[in-house]
């Protein structure tokens, strides 16, 4: 490597950082996310997700079910620089039927932030996201949100994060008061109050006074027992808590902890400025050459996410990659690990929600967006160099299964496309029935919203109207060997057999009662609940497994 590239590569990665949130619904993740932009000078005004008339919406919540519903249903990708780094942030979807969504995103990320509500604490859906967030050792960084409105002592929420999680935990600054008496918070790296005003429904940039603890104004700013209450616990805190550690941080074993409200802008700046102190820098992947570290001459990436449709005028589908090594740049060739084929890369994106621009070069830790006519996979590996694929993406078990029928025959061709698109975007696992004449494709979810999310969008991006028929089962189970496996068992009582999108034996139970029933009777099945990753070319017949391989996070 010359020593130009190498020194480019080394600054590149210094001054990139990368993050996904995760919460729980409503604990304002997309309000914080138009705040860190709004901080971050990408936009102007911070919308809202169920947005007034006069008020902008929400950048993260294109989609127009998203804008109806007031949820967001599809991960988004938003880039903006501040201060002198890239920051690539990567918006989840928090309700627990797009879970998938936003364990693919959780793989593109290099640091997380939890979004806790303060009055709440740790919600089912936070500890799920964590899980996934502790399997790959990520950085959490916590903010505890709405401190405008009535919430639990920042003492006991830090308790319960430690007690639950696992996770020791560092208060970065510390709240005044809560509620109607929030006032601000004390930043412990500056040893500094900010006092805020509240801005018209937290569009625009709070105004905040800066106070050094000490200083003698401080009791004509403060109630006084605001001001005892502040520095009792401070003293507490400073006295039993741990120091900051980075190295922990960095190994996910402990959380800085940020309080403010997202939706009145306290606490969001400087949660941003610490940030990008504690994060951590694009680091080396696994791969099935070792790991790689990002500084690494040759370009590698992996697709994570692939979505139809952002730009509804041009029925377009986009690829989001995550760059792992080297540097991308404007039409270079790579090679396609999973069908060995070679690709021009042709009109990258950097992405913007649903806005994207033109870009010539992108390094590790960006996201970038390629046009995918059908090329791309979730978990599909790119590279130029030596032959490397990085670890792949599993499929959730879905517990929900329903025949999805085309009534109008003339929408034969729109459905179809519409199905496979879906399908290739991981908005709905499909499915099929090994009986050739059912060729209606069976939607496998999850969730009962992604249903509704595919109708939703079959009907406005297709124009297609479906009805789904149930299915009475709630347990699948991909067959490890195949069905040269499955054939050998015999007869299975209590449970049918279709087929995946990649010809692979799927069995579907009534009930995990039925699963163990069968589980006993034929020990000799291999039975996996999520489906394993295919490498390399899409198998030409369903009576095939594939060449399969064991997928991690």
């Amino acid at each position: 490597m010359s020593t130009e590239l190498e020194a480019e590569l080394l600054n590149a990665v210094e001054h990139r950082r990368n993050f996904a949130i995760i919460s729980h619904p409503d604990a304002g993740k997309t309000t914080l996310t138009e705040k860190l932009l709004l901080y971050g000078g990408a936009i102007h005004e911070a919308g809202a997700v169920k947005a007034r008339r006069a008020q902008r919406k929400a950048t993260s919540d294109w989609m127009e079910m998203e804008q109806q519903r007031g949820i967001s249903i599809t991960s988004t990708v938003l880039q903006f620089a501040y201060e002198d780094c890239q920051i690539n942030l990567l918006d989840t979807p928090g309700h627990q039927d797009f879970s998938e969504d936003t364990y693919r995103t959780l793989a593109a990320a290099d640091n997380a932030v939890m979004l806790i509500d303060a009055a709440k604490g740790l919600e089912p859906q936070t500890r799920k996201l964590f899980e996934v967030c502790k399997m790959r050792s990520l950085p959490i960084f916590t903010f505890v949100n709405k401190l405008d409105r009535p919430a639990r002592e920042p003492l006991e929420l830090l308790d319960e994060i430690e007690q639950e999680l696992g996770l020791q935990t560092y208060g970065v600054n510390w709240p005044i008061g809560m509620g109607d008496r929030f006032k601000g918070v004390f930043d412990r790296r500056e040893q500094q109050i900010h006092l805020f005003e509240r801005t018209a429904h937290g569009s625009r940039e709070a105004k905040n006074t800066v106070v050094n603890l000490g200083d003698p104004q401080i009791e004509q700013l403060l109630e006084q027992d605001l001001y005892y209450q502040l520095k009792e616990e401070l003293e507490i805190i400073d006295g039993v808590g741990p120091e900051l550690d980075l190295e922990l941080i960095h190994s996910g074993q402990m959380t800085p902890v940020f309080f403010g409200s997202a939706m009145t802008n306290f606490g969001v700046q400087l949660f941003l400025d610490a940030f990008l102190d504690y994060a951590m820098k694009p680091e080396s992947r696994k791969s099935t050459v070792g790991e790689i570290p990002p500084t690494y001459p040759d370009f590698s990436g992996f697709v994570f996410k692939l979505q139809a449709n952002m730009d509804p005028k041009h029925r377009d589908r986009v690829a989001f990659v995550r760059v792992c090594t080297g540097k991308f740049e404007k039409d270079m060739t790579v090679s396609h690990a999973r069908t060995g084929k070679t690709v021009r890369l042709s009109r990258p994106q950097k992405l913007f929600a649903q806005d994207r621009e033109s870009i010539d070069v992108a390094y590790a830790g960006d996201v970038i967006g390629l046009n995918n006519p059908g090329v791309f996979a979730i978990g599909d590996t790119i590279y130029n160099g030596k032959k490397l694929e990085y670890e792949g993406i599993p499929c959730f078990s879905p517990e929900l299964f329903a025949y999805l029928k085309n009534p109008n025959p003339s929408k034969f061709k729109q459905f179809q496309k519409g199905v496979k698109e879906l399908r290739e975007e991981g908005a709905v696992q499909i499915m099929y029935s090994v009986d050739e004449s059912k060729r209606d494709p069976i939607l496998a979810a999850v969730g009962q919203l992604q249903f509704e999310v595919v109708q939703f969008r079959l009907r406005n991006e297709y124009g297609v109207e479906t009805r789904l028929d149930m299915l009475p089962y709630s347990v699948a189970r991909w067959v490890a060997g195949g069905w040269e496996a499955l054939e050998k068992a015999g007869r299975l009582f209590n449970t049918v057999t279709v087929k995946d999108n990649w010809g692979r034996p799927v069995l579907l139970f009534k009930n995990q009662w039925n699963l163990q029933q069968v589980a006993e009777d034929h020990p000799e099945l291999d039975l996996n609940s999520s489906a394993p990753v295919v490498s390399g070319s899409e198998p030409k017949s369903t009576k095939t497994s594939g060449n399969v391989r064991a997928s991690l996070f």
